[in-house]
């Protein structure tokens, strides 16, 4: 074992944990386009989004100037049941890559969702709850998403309905069981429990759903039911903004014991890991004050940044939402049905699509059998069972340790473990038995989905 003063896990103490959440927004030199309201064809304000949105949430989204917004207390007490989550130094997978690289993740899976996605859901149902809401609807993909927001539901005594991407649902029955425990109604979507459901499922006969067609419904019950508003696990700014604790924690830690990373990975699906684990670095590095390459690492079978086109696109299939500008596959695209169902999203975060396409970062794919071997790889030396999802970063941070392998340099390499692979045993089984397949869409595919990107003069 290489002799190092850095421990296995790093943790920070109570008083160094994050008080506010970081808006990279207000550091970026050019903002992102702004939504557009598809009924007026003008930038969305304010008054536009509170039909759909808490109020706060509004306010968090449309704020481009504060750099750092404060954590309401209540939230940072809740954070402080699970939170900080450790940094991990990756001695074992070093050892057996037998690489010169040092490399570090931030595990995200030590709270019952198993991941990432309860460091928003915290704050929106707090929010929900200060405003004297009574319920939320939201949509989720492999499930980590409705847990946690099931969780905060479930806290704060607020009603919540998941519409739960078909596939993932019959995938993943045990989410269902574990949403449920907390309150929550889950309903596989696309369904016949809205107007839009049914729309769906008379075009597309027997689909096995998408985050784009669960967003429809979750919106669409939203508007249509008193007391309630729709809360988003990814994409929007304002879940980006609190997903900055996992970057600022992870920041504050390798400063604690002078590490500076060369290298930070995270995959993407919508943009909240990838965006919340970069922020502070991001930040740093638009204000020239680092060199850090930073790596998003998306499923070859849903390729929004590295195959889709960057323009004006709805946010679900129904077509209901606002227009974001975004790396989009179009909002008509329907992934296949792979196993890391938190990536099947046919678009991008606004703020991520921004910062790739003015060149801050790269963008690279993988099949989901070399994902896989990856994840093994790590389980077996590690000991995580690592999520589908989390593993497309482990595979791009294991290429990278290659390298230097191979070059004899010396980098500093962090990812993201955004979550376990618990509820993911199906893919593990697939794995394992080797039934497991791949599928990368041909042009003609990814050509059907662009004819549904509206035309935007």
């Amino acid at each position: 074992m290489k002799e190092n003063k850095i421990p296995y896990k790093i943790y920070l103490e109570e008083n160094e944990m994050p008080k506010a959440w970081l808006n990279i927004k207000a550091f970026m030199k050019e903002k992102p386009d702004p939504m557009i309201n598809p009924a007026t064809g003008k930038p969305v304000v304010k008054e536009d989004l509170l039909p759909v949105f808490c109020e706060a949430c509004v306010d968090q989204e449309l704020n481009v100037t504060d750099k750092f917004i404060e954590i309401p207390q209540d939230v940072q007490d809740f954070y402080k049941m699970y939170r900080p989550s450790p940094l991990v130094r990756a001695y074992n997978l070093e050892k057996l890559l037998d690489t010169p690289a040092e490399i570090y993740y931030k595990f995200e899976g030590t709270n019952t969702s198993g991941s990432h996605k309860l460091n928003s859901s915290i704050p929106q149902a707090y929010f929900a709850k200060q405003q004297g809401l009574t319920s939320l609807t939201t949509e989720t993909g492999a499930g980590q998403w409705g847990t946690a927001l099931s969780m905060a539901c479930g806290f704060y005594g607020l009603d919540l309905n998941v519409y739960m991407v078909k596939v993932s649902a019959e995938q993943k029955p045990y989410r269902k069981a574990v949403m449920e425990t907390y309150g929550a109604k889950v309903i596989p979507s696309p369904s016949e429990t809205t107007e839009v459901g049914k729309k769906i499922l008379a075009e597309n006969p027997g689909t096995g759903g998408s985050l784009g067609c669960a967003i429809s419904e979750a919106v669409e019950k939203a508007v249509t039911s008193e007391n309630c508003r729709y809360a988003l696990g990814s994409v929007l700014d304002h879940v980006l903004l609190h997903q900055s604790v996992i970057g600022l924690e992870t920041k504050a830690a390798m400063d604690k014991y002078g590490i500076k990373p060369d290298t930070i990975i995270g995959c993407i699906g919508g943009g909240s890991n990838f965006g919340g684990l970069i922020a502070p670095f991001m930040a740093d590095k638009i204000e020239g004050k680092n060199n850090i390459d930073f790596i998003a690492v998306e499923p070859a079978s849903c390729p929004s940044l590295t195959r889709g086109r960057y323009a004006y696109d709805f946010g679900d299939t129904g077509k209901i939402t606002p227009m974001m500008k975004m790396y989009t596959l179009g909002n008509g695209f329907i992934p296949p049905a792979n196993h890391a169902g938190g990536l099947r999203y046919h678009g991008m975060s606004s703020i991520i699509s921004k910062l790739y396409h003015d060149g801050y970062f790269k963008a690279i794919s993988y099949v989901q059998t070399d994902v896989f071997e990856a994840a093994t790889m790590f389980a077996r030396c590690e000991g995580y069972l690592p999520a589908p999802e989390s593993s497309h970063a482990i595979r791009a941070a294991i290429d990278e340790a290659k390298k230097c392998k191979e070059t004899g340099e010396k980098k500093v390499i962090l990812f993201g473990l955004t979550g376990t692979g618990y509820f993911d045993l199906s893919a593990y089984m697939a794995y394992n038995s080797g039934t497991m397949t791949d599928y990368v869409p041909t042009d003609e595919d990814l050509e059907k989905g662009f004819a549904t990107i509206p035309e935007i003069k």
